[in-house]
């Protein structure tokens, strides 16, 4: 049977079709990656900064790990315990267990007394179902069997975990290591003259590509607009921006259409973006 009906259509209807045909597409909401943890209410790197982040509906949590003397993964951000424990030593220098009996809250406020350094392990099995967790290695190629040990005994899945770091060198063993992984770089920003000016974006893209790196994360300070992000975007790779506290920055990243910002306010800067 042949449908005889004719559609008609009213001039309302037709211009809010013309009208939305017209209408670009709006930027999907960026991954919104703690920094540290919720690093602007509690210590940085410490189990409370984990929690408030995932409280603050984080998509994702941001560590920091080094290799402490007897092997193992911890997390960290600087070489030494002095900034955030007061005590001036290498993490490399001290065991795990005495690591352990660092407070690394009281320098925020006394109420995070408790908070002491713990092992990636320990981290990793706290990130909820569906979350993800940024991995930044911020030392050599030598804490890469203790990472391998802790992600193999660790229940997430491989796309729940991100490796990131600023030694490429370091990032081409990581990513030959686990493949499973995704490993983006990270990058600064100098404005600077002369010779030694900011990096190229094409120079960038060519060197995560040829080191078979999945994204870049990129200092806020770059110049990013969407003709960018589609160029990385083209190469198959992510782009990331750190880190952001900010709302008109993370405004123009978003409308860009990076992939994730790393910010150290969550839940504040998410109820910007909103």
């Amino acid at each position: 049977m042949v449908n005889t009906t004719r559609h008609t259509f009213t001039p309302v209807i037709l211009v809010c079709l013309i009208f939305t045909m017209n209408v670009p597409a709006q930027p999907s909401a960026p991954e919104i990656i703690a920094h540290r943890g919720a690093s602007h209410e509690a210590p940085e790197n410490s189990m409370a900064a984990f929690r408030l982040g995932w409280e603050q509906r984080a998509d994702s949590v941001e560590l920091d790990i080094r290799l402490s003397s007897d092997g193992h993964a911890v997390v960290m951000h600087d070489a030494t315990t002095q900034r955030t424990a007061g005590y001036d030593k290498p993490i490399s220098d001290q065991t795990l267990a005495v690591l352990k009996q660092r407070d690394i809250g009281s320098w925020m406020d006394p109420k995070w007394a408790a908070e002491r350094i713990h092992t990636l392990g320990e981290v990793l099995a706290t990130v909820p179902p569906g979350k993800k967790i940024f991995i930044e290695i911020k030392c050599g190629p030598e804490i890469l069997p203790a990472l391998g040990k802790d992600l193999a005994s660790s229940a997430l899945k491989p796309e729940q975990i991100v490796l990131i770091g600023f030694n490429a060198g370091t990032l081409r063993l990581a990513r030959q290591e686990f493949p499973k992984v995704r490993v983006y770089w990270l990058v600064a920003y100098k404005k600077t003259t002369g010779a030694d000016k900011p990096p190229e974006i094409t120079e960038l893209v060519e060197k995560a590509k040829a080191s078979g790196f999945d994204g870049l994360n990129l200092d806020h300070h770059f110049p990013i607009d969407a003709a960018v992000v589609s160029r990385v975007h083209a190469a198959g790779l992510k782009l990331y921006s750190w880190t952001v506290d900010d709302p008109g920055v993370a405004v123009i990243w978003k409308a860009a259409g990076v992939d994730g910002i790393t910010t150290n306010r969550p839940s504040w800067l998410r109820a910007s973006l909103e």
